[in-house]
């Protein structure tokens, strides 16, 4: 379905492709890549960001560098949050090649095999722990070598930390103290535990999804890279999904599909294309004055995301980030460390050790996940406390509370209203006040309470249940996960099918965390991996039988 502008746009140039893959990040990438491999199919990848040279981008400390860059991250901000007092909260998201594969934390977490387990068990035939894993495996290229739960050939580099911080040691030993046993693999048979994270490096760089799938993949014929490319919606014939229409600079272009057009946007953008789009829920279309294609009103619903609450401690330890960077010399050493042998603190990242612990006895699982960072700082990614300090963050894994992701404006260029309704539940209420209990038991253990001279945050004066939750509303912020606004499932309100073709046109896909019917326990960026690379499968497959 064309739009006046559109049609009366006449500085515009038309191509045709296979496939046309709109966003270029976790999930995009690996579909580029596995699409155009054969060399049958032709495929273009249109990308709103950069192409991504600057340095910062690839050298895993570097997370502190984009975290607020306007050229690399969209700077989403949620709508005012209930939950947390009413407060906007920052929502990063990768602008780029790699998406927020360029600029996350870089911890390699699979999730719980119960995640998927009981996504097939909602419905989804073909995503159980069982079904995914192989995809996990093919896509990893562990340092530790192939084993019967990790791969080492895959394009994905991921790495053991080399020199685990002193602090980070202190940490993980402390969590045994406090009666949690150590974990040499979250990605193994169990999640549960304590330990040191893998991260998606290699040779001392980030392995994002640009770096190791699309880089390989950019000299191939049939591939086509368009960066600097802002989707403003996607054309319909009828039912069919046929084009695709960006704007670079001040030129409008339309590229057609002869197969299938696929949404790699991510878990914000996903659903605002679909909705400018004409697929969304009809009442609010027509609002906009949007013409209807099909009228799917869960589209943009299902948001989940971690939310993390952060103590911080001042520390008597001499090793923390914060102290480095103040020191010349220390800033020196690092540098060189990095340049002569990609190894010390540059070639890792934020956060080295964590643990994933259950809440209650009541709880048949993890569903508490701690990050523990030798530095602190107000906010994930700002300036560093003048003090030496450490951070321990709480993290629930399996929210109960539920947002949403709606439009604003009819222009792609707009930001949608992102409202993820955290603290909504009382289930999840009472389990960040849990983990807040848990990460204070921890830091009192000998191990760690050794080298701490003060809790800076929230303090010694917050004690009662009602004043951590108070402090939680206050301070929580994002862990960046996003997920769950295209959902897949077997249900007619589901708006992708368990192939991830959307409900209701043909010719369209979405492929991204967006489908995802509710969050993995941990960090997203493996499993929109694992999306990529299954949803690859199942396009090839297609391909094959038509």
């Amino acid at each position: 379905m064309k739009n006046d502008k559109k049609q009366s746009t006449d500085a515009k140039s038309q191509t045709q492709f296979d496939y046309v893959i709109i966003g270029a990040g976790s999930s995009g990438c690996v579909l580029a890549d596995r699409l155009s491999a054969s060399g049958r199919y032709t495929v273009c990848l249109l990308e709103a960001g950069p192409r991504g040279h600057y340095p910062w981008l690839h050298i895993p400390i570097g997370y502190a560098k984009t975290m607020f860059h306007p050229r690399y991250n969209w700077k989403f901000y949620t709508e005012p949050e209930p939950g947390l007092h009413n407060r906007q909260i920052y929502w990063p998201r990768g602008k780029v090649l790699g998406g927020s594969s360029a600029i996350n934390g870089l911890i390699y977490i699979r999730g719980q095999h119960q995640d998927y387990d009981q996504w097939a068990e909602l419905g989804n035939v073909g995503w159980s722990w069982a079904d995914v894993r192989p995809y996990f495996i093919h896509s990893e290229r562990n340092q530790r070598g192939a084993s019967d739960y990790h791969g080492d050939s895959g394009p994905m580099g991921v790495c053991d930390i080399k020199q685990p911080n002193r602090l980070a040691e202190a940490f993980v030993e402390a969590c045994t103290q406090a009666g949690y046993p150590r974990n040499p693999d979250f990605n193994g048979q169990t999640q549960e535990g304590t330990g040191f994270y893998q991260l998606t490096t290699w040779n001392g760089l980030r392995s994002s999804s640009a770096s190791a799938y699309l880089k390989p993949a950019r000299h191939r014929s049939g591939l086509h890279i368009v960066t600097d490319a802002q989707v403003e919606q996607i054309e319909f014939q009828d039912s069919q999904a046929r084009a695709v229409v960006y704007r670079r600079g001040h030129t409008e272009y339309s590229v057609l599909a002869q197969r299938e057009i696929i949404l790699s946007a991510g878990a914000v953008q996903s659903p605002q294309l679909l909705q400018l789009s004409g697929i969304g829920e009809a009442r609010c279309l027509q609002q906009f004055g949007i013409p209807v294609v099909q009228d799917l009103p869960e589209v943009g619903r299902n948001l989940q995301d971690h939310l993390q609450v952060r103590l911080i401690h001042r520390t008597t330890h001499p090793g923390t980030t914060n102290s480095q960077m103040r020191n010349p010399w220390s800033w020196l050493c690092m540098g060189m460390d990095y340049v002569l042998s990609r190894s010390g603190p540059m070639a890792v990242g934020i956060n080295q050790a964590g643990a994933f612990i259950r809440s209650s006895a009541a709880v048949n699982r993890p569903d508490i996940q701690f990050h523990f960072a030798a530095l602190s700082a107000d906010l994930p990614g700002a300036p560093l406390h003048s003090f030496p300090g450490f951070t321990s963050s709480v993290c629930q894994l399996r929210p109960t509370s539920r947002g949403s992701v709606t439009l604003k404006s009819r222009h792609a260029q707009a930001a949608p209203a992102i409202c993820p309704n955290y603290l909504a539940t009382e289930h999840d209420r009472l389990t960040i006040v849990a983990g807040l209990k848990t990460a204070r038991q921890i830091t009192a253990q000998p191990a760690l309470n050794t080298h701490i001279s003060a809790e800076y945050s929230p303090g010694t004066s917050v004690q009662t249940d009602d004043e951590l939750l108070a402090f939680a509303r206050e301070t929580g912020v994002t862990i960046f996960h996003p997920v769950g606004t295209c959902r897949m499932g077997s249900d007619d309100r589901a708006v992708v099918d368990v192939r991830l073709k959307v409900r209701g046109v043909t010719g369209l896909r979405v492929v991204d965390c967006s489908v995802m019917p509710s969050l993995v326990s941990g960090n997203t960026h493996a499993a929109a991996v694992m999306v990529g690379e299954k949803g690859a499968d199942m396009i090839l497959q297609d391909a094959k039988s038509s």
